[in-house]
């Protein structure tokens, strides 16, 4: 099935389909402009997939349906990355044309301008000497990179079917008619991507898309949270997808007097572990939040709580076509893998993928994930404690940004934090983690700890594009620091 079709057919011509801060796009127009960007990049030859560089927006969900109606293959780039990840991204798929908006980086002075992209505001590129094709799985139909702990992420190739199935199964478990649906999260994610805007196409619905920056965003940062609250409350949207930071944000905003939008049925969350407390808080103003887990690697959503099948804490159930199993603690998934990564023969075609998460499923079925096997700490004592436990607990007070754990090969564990609320008192502090040692094993509780005087996000690759921490360069980076907390008398 193509979207455009679908479009096409069920959608009447003087229908809203896509919204942002400014403007909307009637079916109609959205249908002129999807023909005029198909038949320009038709007639466009350089081999490779198209490279995609865009904010948030019309333009964006343009280039991408584009490519799934012409079964070319899109290589989304997420605007947060560095220069020299964006250069891996093109380099190692054999990209020779590229759709941007504005200008380029500079480090892309090997393409050159060849005019506007019709049917959108965006700009074409194509490479002065142009790549050999690289060989990619057959039917490849968009490459997504894993924002992992490296300068070179992996490239995930899937095919257009797989990821309409995956959507199809997302729009039937949450079950919104005509969704209004709010993308938070950059499209070049691929949860947002799927399940922001394929899923509510395919439920008839409408895509709110307005610019990153409008929201509040400074690359993957929020750094303005009062406009992304603005919009939230101008859109009145559905629907939702939040990272658990960003779910810090609505819930201390609401405990401070913003009012929860009455039409919000649905805000999937996901991306890492949320405390418990965190969601029982986010219940008790209304937010109808509901915790998933998923991999690109699996075309994104694995499991998911929805309405009728909810419980705190967990991951929700799997989605119908999935089969999930737990092996020595590892979650394996089969039912809708990934083609393979880009440049590794030997990762096409699995029939499962070990996830290196670890999980369990409790009697009812509900999925619980406690962390990632290879963040594991394991104290000088021998004991195993998972970081994002710890720091999921840390993370239920809205007035701390970031946490990260530390404690490999050490007596203890301590953290490095920021603040998102200045005025957060050094005792309120020292209260708070008190606190949440109380509810921890003596093994696994933060005897030590340091606030950063700026977010991790706002340096360049300390974090993931979805707020998680790079571990690795994390300890790198701060290793005077670490090593001066062990120096120090326990606290805590």
């Amino acid at each position: 099935m193509k979207l455009a079709e679908l479009i096409a057919r069920e959608y009447l011509s003087d229908e809203i389909v896509l919204q942002d801060d400014q403007s909307a796009l009637s079916t109609g127009f959205f249908i002129e402009h999807l023909a005029r960007c198909r038949n320009q990049l038709a007639a466009l030859d350089p081999p490779g997939p198209v490279g995609l560089l865009a904010d948030n927006g019309f333009d964006w969900i343009i280039a991408d349906l584009t490519c799934q109606e012409l079964d070319r293959t899109i290589l989304p780039l997420p605007t947060f990355f560095t220069a020299r990840q964006l250069q891996h991204a093109l380099d190692s798929t054999g990209t020779n044309l590229l759709f941007a908006q504005g200008k380029l980086p500079t480090a892309f002075t090997h393409f050159d301008y060849r005019g506007p992209v019709a049917g959108t505001d965006l700009s074409c590129f194509q490479r002065r000497r142009l790549c050999s094709p690289v060989s990619l799985p057959k039917n490849t139909g968009k490459i997504t990179f894993t924002s992992g702990s490296t300068g070179t992420p992996k490239g995930v190739c899937l095919s257009h079917a797989q990821q309409i199935h995956q959507a199809q199964a997302l729009s039937q478990i949450v079950n919104i008619e005509t969704p209004r649906h709010l993308c938070l999260l950059p499209l070049s994610t691929l949860l947002e991507n799927i399940a922001g805007i394929y899923a509510p196409l395919l439920s008839h619905g409408q895509v709110i898309a307005p610019s990153l920056s409008e929201m509040g965003f400074s690359g993957s940062a929020l750094t303005a949270p009062r406009r992304l609250l603005n919009s939230i409350s101008r859109h009145q949207p559905d629907s939702l997808i939040l990272v658990p930071q960003l779910l810090q944000v609505l819930v201390g905003a609401g405990e401070s007097g913003w009012p929860v939008p009455e039409n919000l049925k649905f805000i999937a969350v996901g991306g890492s572990r949320v405390a418990g407390d965190l969601l029982l808080r986010a219940e008790r103003l209304g937010l109808p939040v509901y915790e998933g887990y998923g991999l690109s690697e699996c075309c994104s959503v694995v499991s998911l709580n929805t309405p009728h099948n909810r419980k705190r804490g967990t991951a929700g159930k799997p989605l119908p076509h999935l089969d999930v199993r737990i092996d020595n603690g590892d979650v394996v998934i089969r039912g809708n893998s990934m083609l393979g990564y880009v440049g590794q023969v030997t990762s096409c075609f699995q029939d499962e993928i070990r996830s290196g998460d670890l999980g369990n499923f409790d009697s009812d079925g509900y999925l619980t994930i406690s962390g990632r096997r290879k963040n594991i700490i394991i104290n000088s004592m021998g004991r195993n404690v998972s970081p994002e436990w710890v720091e999921s607990e840390l993370l239920a007070n809205t007035g701390i940004a970031e946490a990260v754990v530390l404690g490999d090969n050490r007596p203890y564990c301590v953290a490095l934090l920021t603040l998102r609320d200045p005025a957060l008192s050094e005792r309120n502090l020292t209260d708070w983690v008190r606190r949440v040692n109380d509810g921890l094993p003596d093994y696994a509780r933060l005897r030590q700890w340091l606030v950063l005087p700026r977010l991790l996000q706002e340096e360049e690759g300390l974090v993931t594009g979805n707020g998680r921490p790079r571990r690795d360069v994390i300890n790198e980076k701060f290793t005077t620091e670490i090593t001066e907390l062990y120096r120090q008398r326990v606290v805590a």
